[in-house]
């Protein structure tokens, strides 16, 4: 995935400035878990990438259930655009 973080506010955001809404972090989230995974993948033994990755996979569920019992559109309009369920 990789994308610059820019954009993906701007994919995501509410409003004009808006970069702390769930939906934003949790594609921020989704970014990041990403790009650890690739790094992972030429670094096999980096462990420390490994528990960040544990860690980030936690706090975006966490987002995911507040923003299901929150917004139960647009948190399917979030799953939908990261591809997070089948």
């Amino acid at each position: 995935m990789s994308t610059d973080k820019k954009t993906i506010i701007k994919k995501f955001a509410k409003k004009k400035w808006d970069t702390g809404s769930a939906e934003v972090q949790i594609a921020i989230f989704t970014d990041r878990i990403e790009n650890l995974k690739e790094h992972l993948k030429t670094h096999a033994k980096d462990n420390h990438s490994r528990r960040w990755i544990l860690l980030l996979v936690a706090k975006r569920r966490k987002m995911l259930n507040y923003l299901k019992k929150k917004d139960i559109e647009s948190y399917q309009n979030v799953l939908k655009e990261l591809e997070l369920r089948k």
